[in-house]
């Protein structure tokens, strides 16, 4: 199940509508990165100057969600950003609506590594093991 209005979010992320994108966050919204507490901000004006410069950026961007759990009032979803001349995006989007807008949003995002780095703990392997 998704909530209507994070169907309409990535319908107009796809359609690079930004018109749509801007329309589905509350005046009060906020969005926060956890990881990354410098990309955080407030209200739908910063949403639309940001997807402006995604667009312009990767013209050919797409999203979907691979996964997804909800609540209440918040979709949890897996999102797989496809940047097409650039990698991809991969992580979690927590969304919290109201009513028939978005209010609020986590972003637990990185890009995709394109060849196998070695992990950042001594001592765990970067490869995934495969079960026997």
């Amino acid at each position: 199940m998704m909530f209507p209005v994070v169907q309409r979010l990535i319908d107009a992320v796809n359609a690079h509508d930004l018109d749509a994108l801007t329309a589905t966050f509350a005046e009060d919204f906020t969005s926060s990165w956890p990881a990354h507490p410098a990309r955080s901000f407030d209200g739908p004006g910063p949403v639309r100057k940001n997807w402006e410069f995604i667009f312009a950026q990767f013209p050919d961007i797409r999203i979907a969600v691979t996964g997804s759990a909800v609540s209440a009032d918040e979709f949890w979803g897996e999102f797989h950003y496809v940047r097409p001349g650039a990698a991809d995006m991969r992580g979690v989007i927590v969304i919290k609506v109201r009513g028939d807008e978005i209010v609020e949003s986590r972003f637990y995002m990185e890009e995709v590594d394109d060849a196998a780095v070695p992990h950042p703990m001594p001592g765990v392997r970067a490869e995934r093991s495969t079960p026997r």
